[in-house]
């Protein structure tokens, strides 16, 4: 008779973890790979042991210090979530002074990116100097993390001072 303990009846992330939409915790279905949450629905664990895949809208999450992170695989969706922190700063009475954005996702926001004057090296985004992390082969975090916003206390005159997509 094979004895199997309690950890081998969840999935890799243990018995329960945050719904990385609502952040609330949610259980793990035993013996399965899967998450449920009562507000977004099911969470799979990806065959490859690192990503959280929602089954309805297949999206993906990587976690990182005990929190998902969403994997873009458009540049709409990068873009936003860029977008929402800048908000979310500015509430707290912040503004973002620059972003540096994941070096994984060069090639989908480039094309987006705006530069500041003839034969400046300079890229923005939201009216933000926008710089590329190292790639996640020398800091292993940038694999999952998407971005990291540098602020300073206060608020600009005329918030808000980018435009929307």
């Amino acid at each position: 008779m094979r004895i199997v303990n309690s950890a081998q009846q969840y999935p890799i992330f243990g018995s329960e973890i945050k719904c990385p939409h609502c952040r609330q915790i949610i259980p793990a279905l035993i013996l399965t790979d899967t998450y449920l949450c009562p507000r977004h629905g099911a969470f799979e664990v990806s065959s490859n042991g690192k990503d959280l895949v929602h089954l309805q809208s297949d999206r993906q999450w990587r976690l990182w210090n005990d929190e998902w992170y969403r994997q873009h695989t458009h540049p709409d969706g990068i873009r936003f979530e860029i977008h929402e922190n800048i908000d979310r700063l500015y509430t707290q009475g912040y503004r973002a002074i620059k972003v540096t954005i994941a070096h994984r996702y060069i090639d989908l926001v480039s094309p987006y990116l705006e530069t500041s004057a003839i034969g400046s090296n300079i890229q923005r985004l939201y009216g933000l100097n926008v710089e590329f992390s190292p790639p996640e082969e020398e800091e292993p975090r940038w694999g999952i993390i998407n971005f990291e916003l540098e602020k300073e206390l206060g608020t600009p005159k005329g918030y808000p001072y980018f435009r929307s997509f």
